[in-house]
C-alpha cells in the first residue's frame, strides 16, 4: 500500500490525541450526489450453495472512504456468498483529506445521522450481516450509525469487521453492540489498512467463528 493511503487511514484512528492537526476549508472537492447503491448478490457458486445449505440468508455491509474496508468486505462476500452492499452517503464525503477528518469529527460529536442513499427493500429476509466499517475517531462513521438506525438488527447474527490505521478497535465494537439492540454479534475482525488487502488467510479464519 502507497505510504499516502496509509497516512489517510491513520489519523482517524488517533481520536485521542490533542495533537491532531485537522484541516479547515470548504468541500469543493465532494462529488455529486451518490446514485443509490444496489445490493448485489454473489458470484462464487460454492459459497452461495453453502448458504442454500445452511438455510441462512447473508448479507454484507460495509462503508468505506480510501478503499481498505471495500477491499475486505468483497474478501468476505467472495467467501461467505449471499448479497452486498455499500453503505453510502447521500452527501459524499470530500476526496480532500483533512476536510474530511474535520466533517467526521464534527458528525460524531454532534451524535449526527448523516442521509444515506442505500436501499434495502427486504432486510427482514436476511439472517446474518456483516457490517464493515473503518475506525473514524475512535469509532464508527456515522453513516453506519443511520444504518442501523435504519435497518434494525434485532434477532439477527451480526459479524463486524474494522479497518483501522493505528488505533486498532478502540470503541467501535463497544459502540456497536450499544446501538444494535438484540442482534447476537459475533467475535469481531480488525485489520490495519495496511493490511486489509492481504488479508485472505485472517478473514478465512475469522469467517469460520463466525459461522459456528
Amino acid at each position: 500500500m502507497k505510504r499516502r493511503d496509509f497516512l489517510k487511514q491513520s489519523a482517524f484512528a488517533l481520536a485521542g490525541l490533542a495533537m491532531l492537526s485537522l484541516g479547515c476549508g470548504s468541500d469543493k472537492t465532494a462529488k455529486a450526489d451518490a446514485p443509490q447503491p444496489e445490493v448485489k448478490q454473489s458470484t462464487n457458486e460454492g459459497a452461495s450453495q453453502a448458504m442454500n445449505n445452511n438455510g441462512k440468508k447473508i448479507l454484507v455491509a460495509y462503508f468505506s472512504w480510501s478503499g481498505n474496508t471495500k477491499a475486505v468486505a468483497e474478501e468476505i462476500h467472495k467467501q461467505v456468498g449471499g448479497d452486498i452492499v455499500e453503505i453510502v452517503p447521500a452527501t459524499p464525503y470530500s476526496e480532500n483529506y483533512s476536510v474530511t477528518v474535520a466533517k467526521a469529527k464534527t458528525e460524531q460529536e454532534a451524535g449526527a445521522r448523516p442521509a444515506i442513499s442505500t436501499k434495502i427493500a427486504d432486510f427482514e429476509q436476511y439472517d446474518t450481516i456483516y457490517l464493515g466499517y473503518p475506525n473514524w475517531w475512535g469509532s464508527m462513521p456515522m453513516p453506519v450509525a443511520t444504518f442501523i438506525d435504519t435497518y434494525k438488527m434485532s434477532g439477527k447474527k451480526v459479524a463486524p469487521f474494522f479497518t483501522h490505521g493505528g488505533g486498532g478497535v478502540q470503541r467501535c465494537m463497544s459502540d456497536l453492540e450499544a446501538r444494535a439492540q438484540g442482534a447476537n454479534v459475533t467475535d469481531y475482525l480488525c485489520l490495519s489498512g495496511s493490511s486489509a488487502k492481504n488479508s485472505q488467510g485472517e478473514i478465512t479464519s475469522w469467517v469460520k467463528k463466525t459461522q459456528n
